[in-house]
């Protein structure tokens, strides 16, 4: 089983890439950089369980984390409520943890991060 396009796209923004577009005979920008390449024979080329671990492992995570950064503009209105006080980090340290996770699965693919995750969060692969 392959990845679906919904998946390949997820891969490619959670790598930092820009959107693929329906034009293959694009002969300029990101799509010709090596390790964009190298994403893309990935894709198109995981055995089952490389591809199970993509899926269930990597956008599982990666889209959970991802909703729960959106999910912080709930508490930004309260500092203090009673007893309770909002972690004045959490954005941030949310924001840290899904860009870590970017950096894993493109690490897990071998490519170095897309324009869109080069010097984003930690771990950055050169």
């Amino acid at each position: 089983m392959a990845l679906t396009d919904a998946q390949k796209t997820d891969v490619r923004r959670f790598c930092g890439f820009p959107l693929f577009g329906n034009q293959p005979t694009q002969t300029f920008g990101y799509r010709y950089f090596t390790h964009y390449g190298t994403l893309e024979y990935r894709m198109n080329n995981m055995s089952a369980a490389e591809e199970a671990v993509v899926v269930n492992t990597y956008l599982a995570n990666l889209t959970t984390l991802e909703t729960a950064i959106v999910g912080t503009s709930t508490n930004l209105d309260t500092d203090k409520a009673a007893v309770w006080e909002r972690n004045k980090t959490e954005h941030k340290d949310r924001e840290e943890l899904f860009n870590s996770w970017r950096h894993k699965l493109c690490a897990f693919f071998g490519i170095a991060p897309g324009p869109g995750l080069k010097g984003v969060g930690i771990g950055l692969i050169v």
